[in-house]
């Protein structure tokens, strides 16, 4: 059964089970790889996407609840925010095995548009379900603050 949504700022229908998790339907029936699978129960945050400008987790959500909707994928994010965050990322060197990494910056995107310059306990809830099993905890919570301090600017 064919589900439409707004993909990246892309109309597209995908040929997939309304059931089935928006993350397989990202990665299998878009081929957009950069969303990982990390649990599958919503307890990591590798899936981290935005509904509509908000973090979610595609690994739980139905692709069929956000039909018609928008979603960013980590290679969707655009603008000055996501920007000022991809560019702290770099500098600040956080990643290290780099796969929880999307959904960190995808985590830190919305908690900044939210709270756009946020106290490390802000950080510290925000990113609360955000699983590093690298511990690049202390990296990420400066970047976030580096990111906040270039997009004010």
């Amino acid at each position: 059964m064919p589900v439409s949504l707004l993909l990246n700022g892309k109309h597209v229908t995908l040929d997939v089970e309304p059931d089935l998790p928006l993350l397989w339907a990202i990665r299998e029936a878009a081929g957009l790889t950069g969303t990982k699978y990390g649990c599958g129960m919503a307890l990591c945050g590798a899936c981290t996407v935005h509904f509509e400008g908000r973090a979610i987790r595609s690994c739980i959500t139905p692709v069929h609840s956000v039909a018609g909707k928008s979603i960013t994928t980590i290679e969707g994010v655009a603008g000055p925010l996501a920007q000022a965050v991809l560019q702290s990322w770099q500098k600040l060197e956080v990643p290290q095995c780099g796969y929880c990494q999307p959904g960190q910056i995808m985590s830190a995107i919305a908690l900044l548009s939210q709270t756009p310059a946020p106290t490390d306990d802000q950080i510290d809830s925000g990113m609360s379900g955000n699983i590093c099993r690298c511990g690049t905890y202390v990296r990420i919570r400066a970047a976030i603050h580096d990111a906040a301090s270039i997009h004010k600017g």
